[in-house]
């Protein structure tokens, strides 16, 4: 089996990105790999030249931007103080397309992500990012389904 130097998570904090984190780290500790948390901030849908009071999208932006970073350093500081060798990153874009150019700029191994199983109508409204990863990556994607409770 390939040693894994570097994984690429991405959460965006669910439940299944958190469980996709996991054993993302459980994975790192066995190969002793660099971990790389990604969280990417979808960009916004640009509203500019409709009638919405009281916004201002640069300001809104940077909220978004600054709530981004608070939750990555809390999750970071919760789960990760026992394991040195990680690096965490926020990014905007598309998040299919940042996840796979961050894992290359980041020479990856492996991408973990998480896939909350939608079916039907909300996959073709909603899409799967873990499916568009999966589809276009050059690179190994480990997909981590949440287990249902019974």
């Amino acid at each position: 089996m390939k040693d894994f130097k570097t994984i690429l998570v991405a959460v965006d904090f669910s439940d299944s990105s958190i469980n996709a984190f996991q054993l993302a780290l459980s994975m790192a500790r066995k190969f002793s790999a660099k971990l790389v948390l990604l969280h990417v901030i979808n960009e916004p849908v640009d509203l500019r030249g409709f009638y919405v009071p009281h916004i201002s999208f640069e300001k809104l932006e940077e909220e978004i931007e600054e709530g981004a970073h608070k939750m990555m350093d809390s999750f970071c500081r919760q789960n990760l103080t026992d394991y040195a060798d990680h690096e965490c990153l926020i990014v905007a874009g598309i998040p299919y397309e940042q996840i796979i150019d961050q894992a290359s700029s980041k020479s990856a191994d492996l991408i973990v992500l998480g896939t909350h199983g939608r079916t039907g109508l909300d996959h073709v409204l909603f899409g799967s990012t873990a499916e568009k990863v999966v589809r276009k990556s050059p690179f190994p994607v480990l997909t981590v389904r949440l287990e249902e409770e019974s």
